[in-house]
């Protein structure tokens, strides 16, 4: 049985990279990059566990591409988010990578094995072939290395290191301080870090999304309440009653929320903002569809376009449909022509009929965000 346990680091904001679609999202063909990244890298050597640790926001939704990982919530920092995976590892080796180390060649992969006894940490870098300045004096360049990743760790020494306050930009610092021993090996121009959109056109291996569009529907229902403001879609609608709910009950907005998690893939409203948590009790239903909207974006999708049918027999829904428009066009950051709202009654049947309350049925399209346009 394998004595190395792999650690694909997925839980950054990518704040430097430049576009609302977080970097470990954006999709190569149907994947999303996180999950190219650590199939491949798994797939070059049996591993005794693969570990995966993501975003607070997203864990659980990349919980649903693949079983065969570990899942673990990640950190502030990628070296608080190495502590939460070191904490599930039990094989006397680790491997660390960054999902921005796209295309590594599984030759690295096998070298950093094959190395493992030379040193307490097994790194690969590149020469420098550029002349360098460092504070204004031009300094040996036969003494520059450029540090990648994977690196190949000893376990215990790699606890032991980040046992600190001191922040490390990769794992060969840390094991150095405490007086580990590192071992170089030739890295590969192939494993160039992506942090910039513009190292996009350097990186050869990561194919264009695939152009699919994906939908997905959205139910809500409300009874009325009285002495209650009312909301659709964000909207203040006049009258003496509003909807009974654990937030503000913005019927409307429940609906497209859910249409949007279904066309992802990711649940339903329930699962983001229990009604048991009290923090969301009379809450403003617009900031909840501002998560959503935040939350589909970071996970590599743009929002088409979503088609509403609002269901109720009173109050008349026609005079606030363009003010309703308005508001979700901007709330969901799409255009209004995208935004298309119908209005229908219950013919006097049933619940709504009797004018007891509203029901919304929401669809709404996405598509991978195309990472590849310029």
């Amino acid at each position: 049985m394998s004595d190395i346990t792999l650690v694909v680091l997925c839980a950054g904001s990518s704040t430097r990279f430049g576009t609302k679609a977080k970097k470990q999202w954006l999709r190569i063909e149907d994947k999303p990059l996180w999950l190219y990244v650590t199939q491949n890298l798994s797939s070059s050597y049996k591993f005794a566990k693969v570990i995966v640790t993501g975003h607070q926001d997203e864990i659980k939704y990349m919980e649903n591409f693949s079983y065969e990982f570990e899942y673990v919530q990640g950190g502030n920092t990628r070296q608080d988010s190495m502590q939460n995976a070191l904490s599930k590892v039990d094989t006397p080796y680790v491997m660390f990578t960054d999902v921005a180390r796209s295309c590594v060649p599984q030759a690295i992969i096998a070298s950093l094995i094959e190395n493992k006894l030379k040193a307490d940490c097994i790194v690969p870098v590149l020469d420098v072939s550029d002349t360098v300045v460092f504070d204004g004096c031009t300094i040996d360049r036969d003494k520059v290395k450029l540090i990648q990743t994977p690196q190949l760790s000893n376990t215990s020494m790699l606890k032991l290191a980040l046992q600190t306050s001191q922040t490390f930009t990769d794992d060969s610092s840390a094991i150095a301080s405490i007086g580990g021993s590192v071992c170089y090996i030739q890295g590969s121009s192939k494993s160039k870090k992506l942090t910039f959109t513009n190292d996009l056109n350097d990186i050869s291996c990561l194919k264009p999304p695939s152009n699919i569009y994906l939908n997905g529907n959205g139910f809500d229902i409300h009874p009325f309440e009285e002495n209650k403001k009312m909301f659709l879609g964000g909207v203040h609608i006049p009258c003496e009653y509003g909807f009974k709910a654990h937030s503000d009950g913005d019927v409307l907005i429940h609906s497209v929320i859910d249409a949007l998690l279904g066309a992802a893939g990711a649940g339903d409203i329930g699962e983001f903002f229990p009604d048991t948590d009290m923090s969301y009790s009379g809450i403003d239903s617009k900031i909840l569809l501002e998560k959503i909207v935040n939350f589909i974006g970071n996970v590599g999708f743009d929002i088409v376009n979503v088609d509403i049918t609002i269901i109720a027999q009173k109050p008349k829904i026609t005079p606030h449909k363009l003010d309703i428009k308005k508001s979700l066009s901007t709330l969901l950051q799409i255009e209004p022509c995208f935004v298309n709202i119908k209005a229908t009654t219950a013919e006097k049947l049933g619940f709504i009929g009797r004018g007891e309350g509203v029901a919304v049925i929401s669809n709404a399209t996405i598509k991978y965000h195309n990472w590849i346009q310029k």
